[in-house]
This record gives C-alpha cells, structure tokens and sequence, in this order.
C-alpha cells in the first residue's frame, strides 16, 4: 500500500491483539549466543545448559543435633533407671564400642558411630556418661547428599536464576554457570517535535525512548537508547538499518497514518510490515515488521499507547528471544469504583489506582482487607502521570462495553505485589 493509500484509509480494519501478537511472535526466532559467567553476575540471567551437582550436600554424614555421636546398640535398654553408661573420647577420635565423642549441630558425624544422643538424655560423670534414652542407628544423622544429592539436576535451560539459586550452585562447589545473552534492543525515539531538555514552545521532551529502555532492562534485555531521530525518511532508514544487529528494534513515534507518521513506510522499504494498526485502546496505531530477519516493534508516541503497546508486544518478545520464563503478571481482584467505557471490538486498558480497607476480624481473629479500584482516567494516552500515578490497569475484553461501578474487576500491577 503506497503512502497515500495508507494515510487515506487510516485504520478502517484492525488486527485483534491476539493475533497481532502471534504475528509477531512467529517472527521472533530464540538465540543461542551463549556465555560463562562468575556466580556473582548471574542473578537474574537465564540457565542455557542442565546444571547438575558434582557434589553432595552435605558432603558428609553429620549431627543435627548437639550432642554426643555413639554407636546405637550400646545405647539399646537405656532409660532414667537403667541408663546406658559409655566413656567419653577426645573430640575427632575413631568412636570404640561403649564410647562416644562430643559434637555439635553440623559437625562431621566421627568415624564408627551411627547415631547422636541428644545432649539432653545425656549426664556427665566424672570421665563417664550416662545415656538415659536409647537411639536408633541413623537417629539425630543428617546423611551424605540428604540436602542435594551427586549428579542431581538442579535447574534445566530456561531457568532465570535468583539469589538463592546462587546460594545453592555455590553449596555444592560450582564458580561459573552457562547462561543465555540477554537480547539485544535498539530504541529509536523518533519525531521532529522531540528535545532532550529545556522545550520551547511546540516542543516535547523525549520519554518514550528512557522509559522503553528501562523495560527492556526490567525484562531481561539490554537496551541501547539511541539519540531523537527527526522526521526524515533518510535519517529514519539510516537509523533502522544501524540497529539491524540487534535482536529486535524499536521505535518510538511516528506509527500512525499522519504525514509525519513516515516510520512505517520506511520499514516497508526495507522489509515489510505485518501488522499495522492493532484493537486496543489506548495505542492502535502500534505497527509490527521485520527488515532482513530482524524484528521491528514501532510503537505509538503517545507515552501511555507506548507502554501499554511495548507490554503486549515488546515483553513477550524479548521473552521469546532470549529464552525467559514467562512470569505471570500479578493480578488482584477489587471492586470498581466508577464506571468503564469501552468500545466493542476494541482491548481498552483502564488505568487504575487501587486502595485497601481493613474488615472486621473474621472467626480465626485474623483482619482480612478488601480492594477499589478506581479509574485515573480511561481516555488520554498522552497523560503520562496517569500511568505514573496508578497501580495497574484493567483490562476489558473486545467482546465487553466496558464494566460498571460496582463491579469485581481483576487488576493488572505494573509492579509485583508488596
């Protein structure tokens, strides 16, 4: 379609957001750029090879509890009348038959024993001890390999390790770990209007670009923010054709069907354009391409059409690139507060902010707390603070005309619940 076809049509028929998705994600192929890196900069970095244990842990037979480590049969018939009498030995000596060696929780279980006599069962007579409750063998042992276990499979490819995957891969005596590249983003922030800082008037500072960027980030990638790139298809194409090798490329501005809008038209060019022109609101003009096998993400320039865009199609494309779980988003139920709009056909994204009110003490004497959620505004995809200032978003269907106050909606946090 020429420019002027496009710009005469607008967006006459948009492409369900589900599957403009799936358009996208059929064009997105996972890499394989590998690396090994020291544990201490593998937080958040995603498993590329099965990581198994070379080592038990523990790596020995040990007390779990403070103590005496004994043989088992020479406590058989101990009891508060009766009690077992055993000598005691110095402490990391072999125990003999009737002896026993003091030890604490966590030390290495001596040699020759097969059970620990808690130090409570125990009285001390002169060099003498007198053991007031029989044990079983392995009674009070914590046994090799009984927290992992040699060539246990820890984590398979896919995993995004945590701190305390960290923890565990040092326990059983591993330095490095095979992971994943995270995926490579260009971010182009496009428009003639666009400033860094100190606007004058008719001009815009630049956010679309530093917000984009720090998703990217949040998500597992790395982001390179380009510099403002004016409305020029030359300086467009230079800037697009730079960032080819990057795994995905995105731009910011300059997606819709205005005469400025060029974007698109220059992916065109150089590849081909998917999609363009998606139902959800706010952010329709969002368009999806690729240029020599790389992904091209245009998004809105609107700040709230952008994120709300870059979360349906940035996030589970970066997620696919490079391997990433898909962690769910965190949702949480709340009543509505005023009334929701929505047109038919179209996914809105309602901005909300959430607050919570304490109720009365249930029969188990434990408060519970119940959720409103109420709109920031449902129109206005310029309006920034309306994002900033919110919690989450909900979501209403196509299939809906939008929800009634008082109804139960599920919330969608930008964030993970405190």
């Amino acid at each position: 379609m020429s420019a002027d076809d496009r710009r005469q049509s607008g967006f006459k028929r948009r492409t369900r957001v589900a599957d403009a998705r799936r358009t996208l994600l059929d064009a997105v192929e996972p890499h394989d750029r590998t690396e090994r890196v020291r544990l201490a900069a593998a937080d958040g970095r995603v498993v590329a090879r099965s990581l198994t244990a070379p080592t038990p842990v523990p790596g020995y037979d040990r007390a779990a509890m403070d103590g005496y480590a004994v043989r088992a049969a020479d406590t058989v018939g101990a009891s508060d009348r009766t009690p077992a009498l055993l000598t005691q030995q110095a402490r990391d000596s072999e125990v003999r038959p009737g002896g026993a060696v003091r030890v604490h929780t966590g030390s290495e279980l001596p040699a020759g024993s097969d059970a620990v006599v808690m130090i409570e069962q125990v009285a001390e007579v002169g060099d003498d001890l007198e053991v007031f409750s029989p044990v079983a063998e392995g009674e009070n042992v914590g046994d090799t390999g009984e927290d992992v276990s040699k060539e246990q499979v820890l984590y398979e490819p896919g995993h995004r390790l945590r701190p305390s995957d960290l923890g565990l891969l040092k326990s059983v005596g591993l330095a490095e770990v095979e992971v994943y590249h995270p995926p490579t983003v260009g971010v182009i922030p496009t428009g003639e209007e666009l400033v860094d800082f100190d606007p004058e008037p008719g001009e815009i500072i630049e956010t679309n670009g530093l917000t984009v960027s720090r998703l990217v980030d949040r998500w597992g990638g790395t982001a390179t923010y380009r510099n403002i790139v004016t409305d020029d298809p030359s300086a467009l194409r230079a800037a697009v054709q730079r960032d080819l090798t990057k795994d995905i490329v995105v731009t910011t501005g300059g997606s819709s069907v205005g005469e400025r809008d060029l974007i698109p038209e220059v992916v065109d060019e150089l590849g081909e354009v998917l999609v363009h022109g998606v139902g959800l609101k706010p952010g329709h003009p969002v368009a999806l391409g690729v240029v020599e096998e790389t992904p091209v993400l245009m998004l809105p320039g609107y700040p709230v059409a952008c994120i709300v865009n870059a979360m349906q199609f940035l996030r589970p494309a970066l997620k696919r690139m490079g391997h990433l779980p898909t962690e769910p988003v965190p949702m949480r139920e709340a009543t509505l507060s005023r009334k929701i709009a929505s047109e038919p056909g179209t996914r809105t994204f309602a901005r909300v902010e959430v607050d919570a009110t304490e109720t009365a003490p249930s029969a188990d004497d434990a408060a519970d707390s119940e959720y409103t959620a109420t709109p920031t505004r449902t129109s206005g995809s310029g309006v920034l603070s309306s994002v900033a200032l919110a919690d989450g978003w909900v979501v209403v269907p196509e299939a809906r005309e939008g929800y009634d106050a008082g109804e139960t909606v599920t919330v969608e946090y930008w964030e993970a619940l405190e």
